[in-house]
């Protein structure tokens, strides 16, 4: 039996409860109890005084494959040297107390069982492989020169995600099963950085998406829907798909579906900030690229700002790839400037994202029976500044992550 004690720090467990001073004792890798001044011995104590102690987090919309990209960068990168470059974003991702993710788009079954294996540190996940997207879509890499260009470039482990009709879905839908996808991700409407689409049309027929939650549904797999035209958006809901990925225009039709249907939506917030960071630095963006960024970025804020204001369910995802690896802690002071609290943004981080992954039996809350994915944070819990460099620590299952 090994054990690990956390003492004497603030301790939000992610239920939404008041954050308290307790101690946190993780038996075997489980929480065993919560409470004030345990007294009990352990094998490992963590003086947390002064510090605050949370469940593991959670980004539910990252990008390990990538960083930054642009298409000179893309042309110029030996196709191996990703997945080289992919084990220390996940290690950096780990580092900032990010114990789960699901990779959106990108990592194939290798990178998910090098973690799984113990052969790379990095967060738990949940991988997508690629981005089902009609022809012309947020996932077609085709560019006005007649080549492709892929964000997520085809190979054995990640197959095309380009499909036109039901049938085409159907077979992809499976293709990426079989492939090893814990999730399904499709693209219901255009997007920012792909080159011949629009975020402001829908993409995708209810047909379309009939066929691909049906067939997800049958393998025991969620689906989530790259939307951001309000069109595709409502096309999202209206087949069943889980989660909401972006949600940039939003209307009051779209937020009231969602609360009826009970979809999540993941902001990713940080993404088309990344986007202008990268262009007002001189990165080397088609300009088509940087007016969409442009376009979206006011009508994202003010969507995601009335969908909290609703009630819709929230869980922090940030796009990470996009921008850089690492600062995913910064989108929780950004949807707490749109309207969430503190102790609101950290549950989105937690137990909420935790709900949508479907893991909320083991992870997300610390709990008596829950594993022991802990994190300890220098400062106080409702400070929300620089919080990536505040992570003092790093556990899973009870055991010190090697960050």
């Amino acid at each position: 039996m090994t054990s690990t004690l956390f003492t004497g720090g603030t301790v939000v467990d992610g239920t939404l409860s008041e954050p308290r001073v307790a101690d946190v004792h993780v038996v075997d890798g489980r929480v065993t109890e919560v409470g004030p001044g345990l007294g009990v011995e352990a094998d490992t104590v963590v003086d947390c005084t002064g510090q605050t102690v949370l469940p593991g987090l959670f980004d539910c919309h990252v990008h390990f494959m990538f960083e930054q990209p642009s298409i000179s960068r893309i042309l110029q990168t030996p196709f191996s040297l990703a997945f080289f470059q992919a084990a220390q974003r996940m290690r950096t991702t780990l580092a900032t107390g990010i114990t789960w993710v699901r990779d959106a788009g990108g990592s194939d079954l290798g990178v998910a069982e090098a973690v799984r294996r113990g052969v790379t540190p990095g967060p738990r996940m949940q991988i997508a492989l690629t981005m089902i997207s009609q022809t012309g879509g947020h996932g077609d890499g085709w560019q006005l020169c007649g080549a492709h260009v892929d964000l997520m470039p085809e190979h054995p482990g990640c197959p095309s995600g380009v499909v036109d009709g039901p049938v085409e879905m159907r077979r992809k839908v499976r293709e990426l099963v079989r492939g090893g996808a814990d999730v399904i991700k499709v693209a219901t409407s255009g997007g920012v950085l792909s080159p011949r689409s629009n975020p402001l049309h829908g993409h995708l027929r209810d047909d379309e998406i009939a066929a691909l939650v049906t067939e997800a549904s049958a393998a025991g797999l969620h689906v989530m829907a790259h939307a951001q035209a309000t069109d595709g958006i409502k096309t999202a809901i209206r087949g069943g798909i889980r989660s909401i990925e972006h949600g940039i225009y939003l209307d009051d039709e779209a937020i009231e579906m969602m609360l009826e249907r009970g979809t999540w939506l993941v902001p990713t917030l940080l993404a088309p900030r990344a986007v202008l960071s990268q262009a007002d630095a001189g990165v080397p963006l088609p300009d088509a690229v940087v007016a969409k960024a442009r376009m979206v970025s006011e009508a994202h804020d003010e969507s995601v700002r009335r969908a909290i204001a609703a009630g819709v369910k929230v869980a922090m995802g940030t796009d990470s790839g996009v921008g850089v690896h690492g600062t995913n802690l910064d989108e929780l002071a950004i949807m707490r400037d749109l309207g969430m609290s503190e102790l609101g943004a950290w549950h989105a981080t937690t137990q909420v994202a935790a709900e949508l992954l479907g893991v909320e039996e083991d992870h997300g809350t610390l709990e008596p029976g829950k594993v022991g994915d802990v994190v300890v944070l220098d400062g106080a819990w409702d400070d929300l500044a620089g919080l990536g460099e505040r992570v003092s620590s790093v556990w899973l299952a009870g055991e010190r992550a090697p960050v």
